[in-house]
């Protein structure tokens, strides 16, 4: 038994020794770029806050009054050509309304109501007549007009291609300027970036207020950007 350990510590050794003498592992170099694609669209959808804003010396009044004129809201709106699905309600408040004379001395008391739906618009050609429809119905708040694209599939990948280009080129160039040769790729990482354009118009109308024409709107263009990131072995 003794001479098997004894054996055995020997060859252990032995091992020990070898791989210290190994010589160490190379280091990858490695150089790393980044690349953005950029590609501008047009919407063809967007997304709108609607609300009605109701005050009366009652909060049963109030809620009854703002009850009646959502309804008719949202009547109105799906008139327009909007789904029951595409209107969403986001906020129903109530609360007490100080009132103030010219001298800030207290007068009295309102009971305000608000009630708001989030209206998708899948139409974008008819966001303008919409939006008047909803006016006339007796809507006086507008807020948040938020311009989409209901695919942006096809934007995306040229983007991304885009993007792996610029980078492919600038690795290219420092290579080059530095007096090496690129290899493999190591690893890639990208990022998507797509803001909105937003119109904001706030208070917007009243039953009495409302108007002849369709709302003048200006969607403007998207952007969706596209970073990468790639390293590359050099030699």
């Amino acid at each position: 038994m003794k001479t098997k350990t004894f054996v055995f510590s020997v060859v252990a050794l032995f091992a020990v020794l070898l791989s210290a003498c190994a010589a160490p592992a190379a280091t990858t170099r490695t150089l790393t770029v980044s690349g953005a694609g950029l590609v501008s669209l047009k919407p063809d959808m967007a997304y709108v806050y609607v609300g009605v804003h109701t005050e009366k010396p009652s909060a049963a009044e109030a809620v009854a009054v703002n009850n009646a004129s959502t309804q008719q809201l949202i009547d109105a709106l799906t008139a327009a050509g909007v789904a029951v699905n595409d209107i969403q309600t986001t906020n129903f408040s109530i609360w007490q309304n100080n009132q103030y004379g010219p001298d800030n001395q207290p007068t009295g008391t309102n009971y305000a109501v608000d009630n708001t739906v989030y209206v998708t618009v899948r139409k974008l050609e008819t966001l303008g007549s919409l939006l008047d429809a909803a006016v006339k119905a007796g809507a006086n708040n507008i807020n948040s007009i938020q311009f989409d694209v209901a695919d942006k599939t096809a934007a995306l990948s040229q983007a991304r291609a885009e993007a792996v280009k610029t980078a492919k080129t600038q690795a290219g160039e420092l290579a080059a300027a530095a007096g090496v040769t690129l290899g493999d790729v190591q690893s890639i990482q990208y990022f998507d970036a797509s803001p909105s354009p937003v119109f904001l118009g706030k208070g917007m109308g009243g039953g009495e207020a409302s108007v002849n024409a369709a709302m003048p709107i200006n969607p403007g263009q998207m952007q969706i950007t596209v970073t990468v990131t790639m390293a590359y072995e050099i030699k």
